[in-house]
């Protein structure tokens, strides 16, 4: 059960970081408009239109990280432990901090994207989203890695 949903939480987190990854660079890196090329195509996306999804999606990838965590505390926390890999360790307590962090931001950016979206709250939305994007980067990048040092069932 555990491996089930720890797979059901990685794709939940990929689909996370593509919304997030898409909405931060089109806000902090607009395109004009489509031209053909990849990296212009994925700036050239409404923003406004990933709120709903990145708000859901982060809330249902912490939850089942939330289920999922204790087999992470007694399965591979202990291993890293004896192994003294405490930067591993170290980052995922990180981890949860931010991701704790990101959940209460979650209001403040939902008040900020809803539409009509005002013009003077941009630098808002932009700061929100990055500080969102960083840490579902960091999340996905420090799961990921603790996954491979010790993923479940070895």
């Amino acid at each position: 059960m555990t491996t089930t949903l720890l797979i059901v939480h990685g794709l939940m987190a990929v689909a996370l970081l593509g919304a997030v990854t898409h909405q931060t660079l089109s806000v902090w890196w607009p395109a004009g408009k489509r031209s053909g090329s990849f990296f212009n195509n994925m700036r050239a996306v409404s923003s406004a239109s990933y709120t709903n999804a990145i708000i859901v999606l982060f809330v249902i990838t912490a939850s089942i990280g939330a289920v999922i965590y204790p087999a992470y505390r007694l399965g591979v926390r202990i291993v890293l432990e004896d192994y003294r890999m405490f930067f591993a360790n170290g980052s995922f307590e990180l981890k949860e901090h931010f991701v704790t962090v990101g959940l209460g931001l979650l209001p403040a950016y939902w008040y900020f994207w809803r539409r009509p979206l005002e013009p003077r709250f941009a630098g808002t939305r932009a700061a929100l989203t990055a500080m969102l994007a960083f840490i579902v980067w960091w999340s996905f990048i420090v799961g990921h890695i603790l996954n491979n040092i010790r993923g479940f069932g070895s």
